[in-house]
């Protein structure tokens, strides 16, 4: 079946143009290491790129080539390129788009990691960077040096959830020659497309809602341009950060729930940020769906929803945000986001802890902060979870 004109949910279900010889409905795990070639002369035209055959894993596999082709496609972008975690996504980018010399850009509340490998390992390579905020523009505009190269966004922020006018970034990286780079974790393509809004490279911890079971751990850069592909996926195949054929086959079976999952997820969420706003020992709330959110009004023209993310503040700072971690019983205490299951997790003494409090206050992470990822339980269990643990404060 030709996707390309398809709607969402039958490209979440049928993109990837792979056909089994044997008429299997559902791909079959290339659980291999290499493949065979029919000749000296295939192999040869194998290695110059001639055919599109298969030669190690490493290189290419027909589960992760599926995978690679679907997620590209729901992005509207040129190709993509699986990588074995997040992390290695993010990796793949800066190593292919920085040098020594080179300044990157980015949003003070960025996932953790992410800023944590920027500043500790890039610059004995000669990369600097700045973190501002980048829901104002002007921070952002004011960060520009003349050896800027990259501008990261993550949109809605991790974990405040603060919106950035890709729009806006566009026009800036157009502008000043740079590459805008953008994570869409929080929102997967059914929420957000950046390059439609003018991002050049966007990527995704697929770990999240793209496969959305927390069984497997996976990354995924897609690129606008045949030549920033170009660019990238040899260094994906250098570095030697590629997925393994059933890591891809799960995250494929995942991704054909995508929308239904985050529809019922983000119908929780909407009940479960409006109870939260109106109890008495949460300070504030960040939600997109919320009109009390700052970029409320940015959020309905760039995003198809307000997502399952939810940032609130306790009273009592980091020990009342440690008594409602201690309390919850359903909702899981763990990181990670984006699954069936609802997550809770403290930042401050969590995913961010490895920054100082400096880092952390300018980030917006404060002591009492608490990020939510909504699951798809009965509405009524998430919401008396939260409720008896709150009472806990």
């Amino acid at each position: 079946m030709d996707t390309k004109n398809a709607g969402f949910n039958s490209k979440l279900i049928h993109a990837g143009g792979f056909h089994d010889v044997n008429g299997s409905a559902v791909t079959p795990i290339y659980q291999t290491s290499t493949f065979s070639f029919q000749s000296a002369d295939h192999g040869a035209a194998c290695f110059s790129g001639e055919s599109d055959g298969y030669i190690y894993t490493r290189l290419g596999n027909p589960n992760i080539a599926e995978l690679e082709k679907t997620v590209a496609e729901l992005e509207n972008g040129f190709g993509g390129i699986a990588t074995s975690s997040g992390m290695a996504a993010v990796n793949v980018v800066y190593l292919g788009l920085l040098a020594s010399g080179d300044h990157m850009i980015s949003h003070n509340a960025v996932y953790g990691p992410s800023r944590t490998i920027m500043e500790s390992l890039y610059p004995k390579f000669g990369v600097e960077s700045s973190y501002v905020d980048a829901t104002n523009i002007e921070n952002v505009i004011r960060a520009i040096r003349p050896t800027t190269k990259v501008l990261y966004i993550e949109t809605p922020a991790n974990p405040t959830i603060g919106i950035t006018d890709l729009r806006a970034m566009a026009k800036i990286a157009k502008e000043h020659k740079l590459k805008l780079v953008v994570d869409n974790t929080f929102c997967s393509p059914y929420l957000q497309k950046p390059l439609d809004l003018g991002a050049d490279i966007v990527l995704h911890s697929m770990t999240k809602f793209i496969n959305g079971h927390a069984d497997i751990v996976a990354g995924m850069v897609v690129t606008k341009t045949e030549a920033d592909y170009n660019l990238l996926k040899p260094i994906m195949m250098n570095i030697g950060c590629n997925m393994d054929p059933h890591q891809a086959w799960l995250t494929r079976r995942g991704l054909k729930t995508l929308s239904i999952r985050i529809d019922r997820a983000q119908e929780n969420a909407i009940k479960v940020a409006n109870y939260l706003e109106n109890h008495p020992k949460i300070q504030w709330v960040r939600f997109p769906g919320l009109k009390s959110h700052p970029q409320y009004e940015l959020a309905k023209q760039q995003m198809a929803g307000p997502g399952t993310m939810i940032s609130f503040e306790v009273a009592g700072g980091l020990e009342g945000g440690k008594k409602v971690m201690n309390a919850v019983k359903m909702a899981l205490l763990a990181v990670s986001l984006g699954g069936i299951e609802t997550l809770i997790q403290h930042p401050a003494s969590m995913t961010h802890s490895k920054l100082n409090d400096e880092k952390q206050l300018e980030g917006g992470i404060t002591k009492g902060l608490v990020r939510l990822s909504i699951g798809i339980e009965d509405i009524d269990d998430i919401i008396a979870d939260l409720d008896q643990a709150l009472a806990q404060i």
